[in-house]
Protein backbone atom coordinates (compact mmCIF):
# COMPACT_ATOMS: atom_id res chain seq x y z
CA UNK A 1 0.00 0.00 0.00
CA UNK A 2 1.54 3.55 -0.82
CA UNK A 3 0.00 6.26 1.46
CA UNK A 4 0.39 10.19 1.36
CA UNK A 5 -0.22 12.32 4.09
CA UNK A 6 1.48 16.14 5.36
CA UNK A 7 3.09 17.78 7.76
CA UNK A 8 2.92 21.58 7.94
CA UNK A 9 2.20 22.19 4.23
CA UNK A 10 -1.03 21.62 1.98
CA UNK A 11 -1.40 18.27 0.71
CA UNK A 12 0.74 18.81 -2.92
CA UNK A 13 -1.39 18.67 -6.26
CA UNK A 14 -0.97 15.01 -7.19
CA UNK A 15 -3.00 12.28 -8.53
CA UNK A 16 -2.20 9.72 -5.85
CA UNK A 17 -3.97 6.79 -8.13
CA UNK A 18 -1.61 6.96 -11.42
CA UNK A 19 1.42 7.92 -8.91
CA UNK A 20 0.86 4.82 -7.22
CA UNK A 21 0.40 3.07 -10.41
CA UNK A 22 3.90 4.54 -11.62
CA UNK A 23 5.42 3.45 -8.58
CA UNK A 24 4.44 -0.26 -9.11
CA UNK A 25 5.56 -0.13 -12.80
CA UNK A 26 9.17 1.26 -11.59
CA UNK A 27 9.71 -1.08 -9.00
CA UNK A 28 8.33 -3.83 -11.21
CA UNK A 29 11.31 -2.72 -13.64
CA UNK A 30 13.71 -3.61 -11.19
CA UNK A 31 12.24 -7.17 -10.37
CA UNK A 32 10.69 -5.55 -7.17
CA UNK A 33 7.33 -5.46 -5.50
CA UNK A 34 5.71 -2.71 -3.52
CA UNK A 35 4.59 -3.58 -0.14
CA UNK A 36 4.08 -0.50 2.12
CA UNK A 37 5.03 2.89 1.36
CA UNK A 38 4.58 5.82 3.18
CA UNK A 39 4.77 9.34 1.70
CA UNK A 40 4.93 12.64 3.92
CA UNK A 41 5.09 16.12 2.40
CA UNK A 42 6.66 18.16 4.80
CA UNK A 43 8.34 21.73 4.64
CA UNK A 44 12.11 22.57 5.54
CA UNK A 45 12.12 22.86 9.59
CA UNK A 46 10.25 19.50 9.67
CA UNK A 47 12.71 17.80 7.09
CA UNK A 48 15.52 19.39 8.90
CA UNK A 49 14.28 18.26 12.64
CA UNK A 50 13.73 14.17 10.94
CA UNK A 51 17.60 14.65 9.78
CA UNK A 52 18.74 15.85 13.10
CA UNK A 53 17.16 12.86 15.05
CA UNK A 54 17.09 9.74 12.76
CA UNK A 55 20.59 10.68 10.60
CA UNK A 56 22.18 12.95 13.12
CA UNK A 57 22.75 15.57 10.16
CA UNK A 58 22.26 19.17 10.75
CA UNK A 59 21.12 20.47 7.00
CA UNK A 60 18.10 20.84 4.72
CA UNK A 61 17.58 18.52 2.36
CA UNK A 62 14.62 17.27 -0.69
CA UNK A 63 14.24 13.84 0.40
CA UNK A 64 14.91 11.14 3.44
CA UNK A 65 14.16 7.83 2.35
CA UNK A 66 13.89 5.29 5.18
CA UNK A 67 14.36 1.89 3.89
CA UNK A 68 12.66 -1.12 5.08
CA UNK A 69 12.63 -3.47 2.42
CA UNK A 70 12.26 -7.32 2.71
CA UNK A 71 13.79 -9.50 0.13
CA UNK A 72 11.93 -7.94 -3.06
CA UNK A 73 9.40 -6.79 -1.59
CA UNK A 74 10.47 -2.03 -1.17
CA UNK A 75 8.57 -0.86 1.90
CA UNK A 76 9.64 2.80 3.22
CA UNK A 77 9.13 5.78 4.82
CA UNK A 78 9.64 8.63 2.48
CA UNK A 79 9.73 12.25 3.68
CA UNK A 80 9.93 15.14 1.16
CA UNK A 81 10.72 18.39 1.65
CA UNK A 82 8.58 20.74 -0.49
CA UNK A 83 10.17 23.89 0.35
CA UNK A 84 13.03 22.49 -0.99
CA UNK A 85 11.84 20.66 -3.88
CA UNK A 86 10.06 24.25 -5.09
CA UNK A 87 13.86 25.83 -4.40
CA UNK A 88 15.56 23.19 -6.29
CA UNK A 89 13.24 23.70 -9.02
CA UNK A 90 13.46 26.78 -8.97
CA UNK A 91 17.79 26.96 -9.39
CA UNK A 92 17.48 24.23 -11.64
CA UNK A 93 14.90 25.56 -14.30
CA UNK A 94 12.23 23.16 -13.46
CA UNK A 95 8.54 22.76 -13.36
CA UNK A 96 7.62 22.55 -9.98
CA UNK A 97 5.66 19.16 -10.77
CA UNK A 98 7.90 17.36 -12.84
CA UNK A 99 11.09 18.23 -9.70
CA UNK A 100 8.55 17.04 -7.47
CA UNK A 101 7.82 13.80 -9.45
CA UNK A 102 11.53 13.66 -10.14
CA UNK A 103 11.99 13.73 -6.05
CA UNK A 104 8.78 11.07 -5.63
CA UNK A 105 10.85 8.56 -7.42
CA UNK A 106 14.05 9.12 -6.31
CA UNK A 107 12.89 7.64 -3.23
CA UNK A 108 11.19 4.84 -4.84
CA UNK A 109 14.92 3.93 -6.54
CA UNK A 110 16.30 3.69 -3.53
CA UNK A 111 14.49 1.56 -1.56
CA UNK A 112 14.94 -0.45 -5.43
CA UNK A 113 19.08 -0.23 -4.46
CA UNK A 114 19.69 2.81 -6.06
CA UNK A 115 22.31 5.17 -4.74
CA UNK A 116 23.96 8.43 -4.87
CA UNK A 117 26.53 8.64 -2.97
CA UNK A 118 29.40 6.77 -4.37
CA UNK A 119 31.78 7.47 -7.92
CA UNK A 120 29.56 7.54 -10.73
CA UNK A 121 26.30 6.39 -8.73
CA UNK A 122 25.14 10.16 -8.71
CA UNK A 123 24.98 10.03 -12.96
CA UNK A 124 23.54 6.59 -12.22
CA UNK A 125 20.61 7.60 -10.25
CA UNK A 126 19.92 10.52 -12.39
CA UNK A 127 19.43 8.61 -15.51
CA UNK A 128 17.08 5.95 -13.87
CA UNK A 129 15.42 8.91 -12.67
CA UNK A 130 15.26 10.17 -16.13
CA UNK A 131 13.88 6.68 -17.32
CA UNK A 132 11.02 6.28 -14.58
CA UNK A 133 10.03 9.98 -15.59
CA UNK A 134 9.69 8.62 -19.21
CA UNK A 135 8.03 5.93 -17.90
CA UNK A 136 5.37 8.47 -16.30
CA UNK A 137 5.09 10.55 -19.66
CA UNK A 138 4.17 7.29 -21.46
CA UNK A 139 1.67 6.65 -18.98
CA UNK A 140 0.14 9.58 -19.08
CA UNK A 141 0.37 10.07 -23.13
CA UNK A 142 -1.53 6.63 -22.65
CA UNK A 143 -4.08 7.45 -20.28
CA UNK A 144 -7.99 8.43 -21.59
CA UNK A 145 -7.69 12.11 -20.01
CA UNK A 146 -4.98 12.74 -22.36
CA UNK A 147 -6.38 11.77 -25.56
Amino acid sequence: MITFDSINVPMPDIDPDSIRQWIEAVADSYHRCVGNISYVFADDEEILRVNRQFLGHDYYTDIITFDYDEGDIISGDIIISLDTVSTNAESLGQQYPRELRRVIIHGVLHLCGQDDKGPGEREQMEAAENRALAMLDDMEACSPAHR
